[in-house]
């Protein structure tokens, strides 16, 4: 990436330690309030809401987060400063004073709609007349690439050029793609990113022409993986699932699980619903393959995560491995939305929604068919999403040893930035050029 290295060397540089689970909702969450999540909550991209005995995962209410964010302190200062977030998650239901975020239009009769939600509202219908729909296929599932991206650039350029914010966050996801299919030594991988050196630099010189300070801001590296872990299935052997069937599919009934697994990346919240089995369970967790560390209570608390939404156990994967969301050991007996992009119904995080089943031997025709059978008016699923977990080629979310595997801070010449920093100090360093 020699733009970025070449930006890098003029201006100050700095390691960032990872936020812990270094995944996107937690490291964001971080760099907007200066705290942990053991203050703002936000303990993974998803979590188990004990109240509603439901998993949810990407979740857009900013309210979630519970601890101000830079905005918040900003205005308290400069009660007439201008704030445009840009694709950060938790982005509806904020004080910021602009806001545009992937949304889709969900109908009535189980149809869904790509889209994007905008405040103030007329944002919406303005953008999309300069820029055109916003590319929702290539934002996440097997076509994730580069258009997203540039639209949320493209959105940038025009937000600076009609609003004029003081401060612009913007999330440019483009490198999670190819690094998570592929592994970050393939050279897919380097295309991407190329790819992201030529559209980050572009739009950090159109916005330094107009007087912008830019600061850019790696959330995680992508570190290469060969193993899948299926926790769930492990608890499955010990007699901790609860399973029940529905339409022939086996459907895991967390409300009755004596422990279940809610995995996200490399780290994993075990909900433990017997209180009697968490010593137990705590041992087995350990001794599976693939497995680092079982953080229980104390140990939570000393790194920052223990929350009320946190598992009652933490698990960390080895440095080669990550954690896959199946309990069912049978693929016939998958549910209906194993092979789809779903990512709210699946009670964790499922990378093999960035790959065509390879398995599938032409499909066009099956996308095809479900697009007539769509138009038509019939119900119809996607299925072309892999169970084949061995896919997935890179992860994130543990904090790896080696520091060339922690994120960069890169600031504007002539910055002062220490050789390392905490990923609650990014905060300040947004806020600082602003008087926060």
């Amino acid at each position: 990436m020699p733009r970025l290295a070449a930006r890098a060397a003029k201006g100050g540089f700095a390691k960032v330690r990872p936020a812990f689970p270094a995944v996107t909702c937690t490291a964001q969450s971080d760099y907007l309030t200066g705290v942990r999540p053991s203050e703002h909550g936000i303990v993974g991209n998803g979590w188990y809401d004990r109240a509603l005995s439901e998993v949810q995962f990407w979740k857009q209410s900013n309210r979630l987060v519970g601890a101000p964010k830079v905005w918040d302190r900003l205005h308290a200062v400069r009660p007439g400063l201008k704030v445009a977030n840009l694709f950060w998650w938790y982005n509806m239901g904020t004080q910021a004073d602009l806001a545009v975020t992937p949304r889709p239009v969900y109908r009535a009769d189980g149809g869904k709609i790509f889209d994007i939600a905008s405040y103030p509202q007329r944002l919406k219908p303005a953008l999309k007349a300069a820029l055109g729909e916003f590319p929702f296929h290539s934002f996440w599932g097997p076509r994730a690439g580069l258009p997203a991206t540039q639209w949320i650039a493209d959105c940038a350029r025009w937000i600076e050029e009609h609003e004029r914010p003081d401060l612009s966050l913007v999330y440019l996801p483009h490198l999670d793609y190819d690094l998570q299919r592929f592994g970050p030594a393939d050279p897919r991988s380097d295309a991407a990113r190329r790819q992201v050196d030529t559209l980050v630099c572009d739009l950090a010189e159109f916005l330094e022409a107009r007087g912008v300070e830019v600061l850019l801001v790696s959330e995680y590296a992508i570190t290469a993986v060969d193993r899948a872990v299926p926790l769930n299935r492990v608890l499955r052997a010990q007699g901790w699932l609860e399973i029940k069937d529905e339409v022939g599919s086996e459907v895991l009934d967390v409300m009755a699980s004596r422990a279940f697994a809610v995995v996200d990346h490399q780290v994993a919240h075990v909900v433990v619903q017997d209180p009697a089995l968490l010593a137990q369970v705590k041992a087995v967790l350990e001794a599976t393959p693939g497995v680092a560390q079982v953080l229980d209570a104390e140990a939570q608390a000393a790194a920052g995560i223990r929350h009320v939404r946190s598992g009652d156990l933490v698990v960390v994967s080895d440095d080669h491995s990550w954690f896959s969301y199946p309990w069912w050991n049978d693929d016939a007996k998958a549910p209906d939305y194993a092979r789809t992009v779903d990512i709210h119904r699946k009670p964790g995080y499922d990378p093999a929604e960035l790959f065509v089943d390879p398995q599938i031997s032409v499909p066009a025709l099956k996308i095809a068919w479900f697009l007539l059978r769509k138009k038509l008016g019939f119900r119809a699923l996607l299925e072309v999403i892999p169970l084949d977990a061995s896919l997935v080629r890179g992860s994130h979310g543990r904090i790896p040893e080696d520091k060339l595997d922690w994120p960069v801070l890169v600031g504007a010449p002539g910055w002062q930035l220490p050789p390392e920093m905490a990923s609650t100090d990014v905060c300040g360093w947004i806020s600082g050029g602003l008087g926060g």
